[in-house]
């Protein structure tokens, strides 16, 4: 199904019953990727996870917050701002909100390392961050004057999330987001590699929320109790 959605590209706007379901469609994988991240963050707290920020001070982080009652005015100020955004974006700033798994597990010192997922498009779960419009926009703007003076200054990239190495609170490159203006239903999302934002997802999912390689048996066992029956997107 992904395939053939990706493969009409960003004309499906131009059909307004293809762009209706296609947008249901991505409705639901959000739908789906909100309970898996529900299941997810409920199985770690039993564990006795600790979510925490990526600082010295490991300070404590709600894990998931729910969209805000202005998601979708967001989603709306995104693809004004942008020019165009990915119908599986605009789905999930609606239907899952802004998602930090980074944190300690007892049984997995080092599960920051992992690579948990981490997903802020709202800037909710940080009540320091004043606007993350403003952050967005400063992000677009200092693009657009490097675009304007260098063209091989690469495509935009959205950032949503700090890397690897900074959700490890060790230094780092850049941070994971999605590549900006795309009128796609699905967008590309770039991380360790540039992969569709659905096929991420899965990825991620597939590994309990920790996608990034263990190191014994132990972490192998957390890993595979955190992915037990999610659902497929």
């Amino acid at each position: 199904m992904w395939h053939e959605l990706h493969q009409l590209g960003s004309t499906i706007r131009q059909q307004a019953d293809l762009a209706e379901e296609a947008q249901l469609v991505c409705d639901e994988m959000a739908r789906r990727a909100r309970q898996n991240v529900e299941v997810i963050v409920e199985r770690l707290s039993a564990d006795g996870y600790r979510f925490h920020a990526n600082d010295d001070e490991q300070t404590p982080m709600t894990p998931h917050a729910a969209p805000t009652a202005t998601a979708a005015e967001h989603a709306d100020w995104l693809q004004e701002r942008f020019d165009a955004v990915p119908m599986t974006l605009r789905s999930w700033v609606r239907l899952v909100g802004d998602v930090w798994l980074v944190g300690t597990h007892p049984q997995w010192p080092t599960s920051a390392s992992a690579d948990p997922l981490v997903i802020e498009l709202e800037g909710s779960l940080h009540a320091d961050f004043p606007s993350i419009r403003d952050y967005f926009a400063d992000e677009w703007n200092g693009w657009r004057e490097r675009r304007a003076e260098d063209a091989s200054a690469g495509v935009f990239v959205l950032p949503l999330a700090p890397d690897r190495f900074h959700k490890e609170n060790v230094s780092g490159g850049s941070p994971y987001g999605m590549v900006l203006p795309d009128g796609c239903v699905d967008g590309l999302f770039a991380a360790e590699t540039t992969m569709p934002f659905v096929s991420y997802l899965n990825w991620v999912f597939d590994h309990g929320g920790f996608p990034w390689p263990t190191e014994s048996s132990s972490q192998w066992r957390v890993r595979r109790e955190l992915a037990r029956d999610l659902l497929p997107l």
